[in-house]
């Protein structure tokens, strides 16, 4: 048994689940940046327990190592899947910089902060480059798979 096709299945599905959050947080960025602080504390508690995503996006940047590694001798397959490793890395070192100080400093938005709007500026922005960054990642182990040798 190959374990290529496991290994490119599980990185697909991976990159995938950790989309979800990311694209969620990127299309609401418009609409919560409009908010008044009230309105966007509130609004805010609908990521109680969204923590829970960091399990796929740490998955996806072993899998996406993994592949990376089996594909090796696959120099395209390889350069696609190193690249979705890299942006998944770059993700995951972007929410420690800019995404996690801020949910450090609002006691994870329950606590209103006088400088409030600012730091929702790096949430939010820092989470939209993340979701650009989280599609790259998928867009390139999806070409991965592709012009892997079958």
């Amino acid at each position: 048994m190959r374990v290529v096709p496991a290994f490119q299945f599980i990185a697909l599905v991976l990159a995938a689940l950790a989309l979800i959050p990311a694209g969620a947080h990127f299309f609401e960025l418009p609409n919560k940046m409009a908010l008044d602080g009230q309105a966007y504390l509130t609004v805010q508690q609908i990521y109680a327990g969204w923590s829970l995503f960091g399990i796929a996006l740490i998955g996806s940047l072993a899998a996406n190592l993994a592949l990376a590694v089996a594909v090796r001798r696959e120099r395209i397959a390889c350069v696609f899947a190193t690249a979705a490793f890299a942006s998944m890395l770059t993700v995951l070192l972007l929410f420690f910089a800019f995404v996690y100080p801020m949910n450090a400093a609002t006691e994870n938005w329950t606590v209103m902060p006088e400088n409030w709007e600012a730091l929702r500026m790096q949430w939010e922005y820092g989470h939209a480059v993340n979701a650009v960054l989280t599609f790259v990642a998928f867009v390139c182990v999806s070409l991965s798979v592709v012009v892997g040798r079958r």
